[in-house]
């Protein structure tokens, strides 16, 4: 393995990073921050408790989810379209680098900016509601096996995408509705019988539901079935990702 190719790809996007910093990290915190603000402080006065924590408290760990997979499908979707875009994608195929560094380059960048993100928010999470981490290995380990599998997502939409527009167009229309209704605001038994039912059918509840358990010990789903969502998820990636290569999907002039 070319280990010098798939570093110099993740330093590369990770100074791209740098010199977009406030788009890149500033945005994002500002964005979460201002749903501790109105969730948090507005809703949280009149609905005290959730399951037996505050309101505020238990919201965390889904705001912290909805940042994670829309950043990290953004962040690897952009890394790699733009060299579609502008033509230096083949230069970077007929280089000496595998699919697999150059997979391994631009999904680690976005994934690494996506685990930071989640932890600066959780660190500003502590200043607007008290924070208590139950599990932290599973914490850490959600965060980071979810940011590498939507980056797998996001480099697949990076070479389906045919313009800009579309790049946003799964983050905005698909992952944020699912987040949102994926019980990032709401215990899912706080829901009809029917609904309850409905809502299992979003893989999002699995992700929420396996975090939020890290931090308090309760989840509206078996901590074994967020595991299989996440793990079915990143399988399902992998073998999109290898067939992409394989095929030469996009990337073919």
């Amino acid at each position: 393995m070319n280990l010098r190719g798939m570093a110099a790809i993740y330093r590369s996007e990770m100074a791209r990073t740098r010199r977009t910093l406030l788009q890149s990290i500033v945005s994002p915190v500002l964005s979460t921050s201002l749903y501790f603000v109105v969730f948090g402080s507005a809703i949280g006065s009149r609905i005290t408790e959730v399951a037996g924590i505050s309101y505020g408290a238990f919201i965390v760990p889904g705001l912290i989810m909805l940042m994670l997979l829309t950043q990290s499908v953004s962040n690897a979707s952009f890394g790699i379209f733009f060299p579609r875009f502008s033509g230096s994608i083949y230069e970077l195929l007929s280089a000496p680098v595998s699919y697999m560094e150059i997979v391994m380059g631009y999904v680690g960048a976005a994934a690494s900016k996506s685990i930071l993100l989640g932890l600066i928010i959780l660190g500003t999470a502590g200043f607007f509601v008290p924070l208590e981490i139950a599990h932290p290995f599973w914490m850490l380990f959600f965060l980071v096996l979810t940011a590498f599998t939507f980056s797998l997502l996001g480099f697949i939409i990076g070479i389906w995408a045919e313009g800009f527009d579309r790049l946003q167009l799964v983050p905005l229309l698909v992952i944020t509705p699912l987040t949102f209704l994926g019980g990032t605001f709401y215990s899912i038994d706080m829901l009809p019988p029917f609904w309850q039912s409905v809502t299992l059918f979003n893989p999002v509840v699995y992700l929420v539901s396996g975090f939020r358990w890290s931090f308090y010990g309760v989840g509206d789903v078996s901590l074994a079935a967020s595991l299989a969502m996440v793990l079915a998820f990143l399988a399902v990636s992998l073998l999109v990702v290898n067939w992409i290569f394989r095929s030469g999907y996009r990337l073919k002039p």
